[in-house]
């Protein structure tokens, strides 16, 4: 069952059926669903979907080959011997013919340039997509394939009716490589997708027998990757999946991480021991690197790859964009989950103990994990609402607020603040996941460290809670949500 994406899928569509030329990049970190939005756009239409593997451009020529004549052969061929030596053109295409008795096997290119000449014939007739998949591979194996294709675009498709499509799961190589100003591919595109994670509200569509609650914490465990919620069987409880995945030896996430990793980047041990340094607290760039044993000037460099990746993020008090109180935070719910529970754990897991970690480790301190991954989806929430009247002005900046109280010497944080500079106005957000109803000493704290941030003049506040809000929660400008008013 194909579920999401409805957006992405419309302006695929849309860019098929302009009957012009098209390229479309698309690429998204590993297994959030860029080939099964790709497979449902293509399903109804003449498609050759070519899949590159890390391997000597002549394998991959020989599976661009079998991708190509298994779409075309029932109407097209060639004999076998003649192949690699003929010249294609428009004219020419139409007298191409196939019987079956021509050859026994499909034929193999030997060069790039002849595949895409015969694409071209093709193109030059009727609307074709071609797809190249885990496009890197096939650069990698042949440095000069983006400067072909460049030029294959430039000469001949760009007056046929070619949908191309390139896609990556190598986050810096397709924003290095191919839509980078310095690649051959540079200005090419038509189109670019950066294929991300589901929010809260679409992964929930995977369980939907669950509760509300459970529905929240497979977000929390998941991060809304297509693969990761697949596999949440909604036959089992919450636990029993948790236990099966995370917390069994032959689970599919035992290892999930540093595979991810091993595939990704060199030297994985730095890059695991900074994410654990970042679930164990470490926030700031001297702080991790200080966790880790290494300069900050190399840990910020490791930090920029785990960034590309999708896996940490940077921020800055929203609002404050020059600001130098910079923290990192694990942005793949996924990983947060697994260094927060998994590593500390690891003896009593493969000693098949998986539920005792889960009774007397997880399960009390889930609803402490919960708070930030319950940030994160009322931000998706209000980004869902946005400027409906279920708000009291659209907002064009979000994020947490962190500064200095002088009157109290103390540190103070806002959850959420949703902005709109150019009108002062601002949404003040706290953020509880917590079974004990929301009262309104929840509401006066938000509203004092509210007074902290200058420039406002129109001020609103919003509390968001698990399970709800005591009787007499009443202020100014207030607005309560639940959990469930967030799944409506």
């Amino acid at each position: 069952m194909f579920i999401g994406r409805e957006i992405e899928l419309a302006k695929l569509n849309k860019l098929y059926d302009s009957n012009k030329f098209e390229c479309a990049v698309i690429y998204g970190r590993r297994r959030v669903g860029k080939t099964t939005l790709i497979q449902e756009f293509c399903k109804d239409k003449k498609a050759i979907y070519f899949v590159a593997i890390e391997s000597t451009m002549q394998n991959n020529l020989v599976n661009l080959s079998n991708s190509i004549f298994s779409v075309t052969m029932p109407g097209i061929g060639f004999t076998a011997g003649s192949f690699n030596n003929r010249n294609f053109t428009a004219e020419s295409f139409d007298a191409i013919k196939y019987t079956p008795e021509t050859f026994n096997d499909w034929p193999t290119y030997d060069k790039l340039d002849k595949a895409l000449d015969y694409l071209h014939a093709i193109a030059s007739k009727e609307r074709i997509v071609f797809v190249i998949d885990e496009y890197p591979y096939l650069a990698s194996a042949d440095k000069s394939v983006s400067s072909v294709l460049q030029a294959y675009i430039d000469h001949k498709f760009k007056a046929s009716n070619m949908m191309l499509i390139l896609c990556g799961s190598s986050m810096s190589f397709m924003e290095n490589q191919v839509l980078g100003y310095k690649s051959p591919l540079y200005g090419r595109r038509t189109a670019q997708f950066k294929i991300s994670p589901f929010d809260y509200y679409t992964s929930a569509q995977f369980c939907k027998d669950y509760s509300n609650y459970d529905k929240s914490i497979v977000y929390g465990i998941t991060g809304g990757i297509p693969q990761y919620l697949a596999l949440i069987d909604c036959a089992l409880t919450l636990k029993e999946n948790i236990v099966s995945n995370f917390l069994d030896p032959s689970g599919y996430f035992f290892e999930e991480p540093s595979n991810l990793l091993k595939q990704e980047l060199r030297e994985p041990q730095t890059y695991n021991a900074i994410i654990a340094a970042i679930a164990g607290g470490a926030s700031k760039l001297n702080e991790i690197a200080t966790a880790v044993g290494i300069d900050t000037g190399v840990c910020a460099t490791y930090i920029a790859s785990l960034m590309a990746l999708g896996i940490l993020k940077k921020e800055k008090p929203v609002g404050e964009e020059k600001s130098k109180k910079s923290i990192y935070r694990i942005t793949d719910n996924m990983f947060r989950f697994w260094y927060r529970f998994v590593p500390g754990n690891i003896n009593a897991i493969t000693a098949n103990n998986g539920e005792l970690v889960y009774d007397r480790v997880i399960a009390p301190k889930l609803g402490e994990y919960m708070g930030g991954i319950f940030e994160q989806m009322c931000v998706e929430y209000l980004h869902r609402i946005n400027n409906t009247d279920r708000l009291p002005f659209p907002f064009f900046d979000i994020g947490r607020w962190w500064g200095n109280d002088p009157k109290e010497k103390r540190q103070a944080e806002i959850d959420i603040v949703a902005i709109y500079k150019e009108e002062k106005k601002a949404l003040f957000c706290e953020c509880k996941f917590r079974k004990e109803p929301l009262g309104q000493g929840v509401a006066d704290n938000l509203m004092k460290n509210s007074e902290l941030i200058k420039g406002y003049e129109q001020k609103y506040y919003c509390l968001f809670s698990l399970t709800g809000f005591a009787d007499g929660l009443n202020s100014e400008n207030l607005h309560a949500v639940s959990l469930d008013d967030m799944y409506e």
